[in-house]
């Protein structure tokens, strides 16, 4: 398995279901780094699909703003799964917090990890220019986001339909 993993695509196109395999292969044991909250019921019933799906080989760390200190926290022991950077940079945003600064941090982090570390993120650029302003900020931030943090892993999948794609790393020239 590689150290470290970004695995994207649109919404329920296989993501979470390829990222648990891969950070459940090393050792049969992982790490589930949850950045969701459940705000509303729709949300809870997400989550808890989410948590039904997954066994007691599973350890559970709830992070919605600190990953870092829960990539930090978890490090040394059994691979971690971070589930997902787009909800993560929800709860930055919305929470007033820089985004960019933790993004920064985050990628720094990222190379220091001793254990893998699988990281689900949605890809939100390719569909129309949202409305308002702060809908295309979040747009942009997640491309940004998502740019740092495939650059830093070691290998990224695209999942389209159920099919994972590797995109990363690729025998292209540039």
């Amino acid at each position: 398995m590689e150290k470290s993993i970004l695995i994207t695509g649109g919404a329920r196109s296989g993501k979470s279901t390829l990222a648990e395999r891969l950070a459940l292969k090393p050792t049969g044991r992982a790490i589930y780094i949850a950045t969701a909250e459940a705000f509303d019921d729709e949300m809870a019933a997400r989550i808890a699909e989410h948590q039904a799906r997954r066994g007691p080989e599973w350890r559970n760390l709830h992070a919605p703003l600190d990953l870092v200190g829960a990539l930090a926290q978890s490090d040394g022991g059994d691979p971690r799964l971070v589930d997902c950077l787009t909800l993560w940079l929800t709860n930055l945003m919305l929470g007033g917090q820089d985004w960019r600064a933790e993004a920064d941090r985050l990628v720094t982090t990222l190379s220091a990890q001793e254990a893998p570390v699988v990281f689900v993120t949605n890809e939100v650029g390719a569909g129309i220019v949202p409305e308002n302003r702060l809908a295309r900020e979040f747009r942009d931030a997640a491309g940004w986001l998502n740019q740092s943090v495939a650059q830093a892993c070691d290998a990224v999948y695209l999942c389209v339909a159920g099919y994972p794609v590797k995109v990363k790393p690729n025998d292209h020239p540039l």
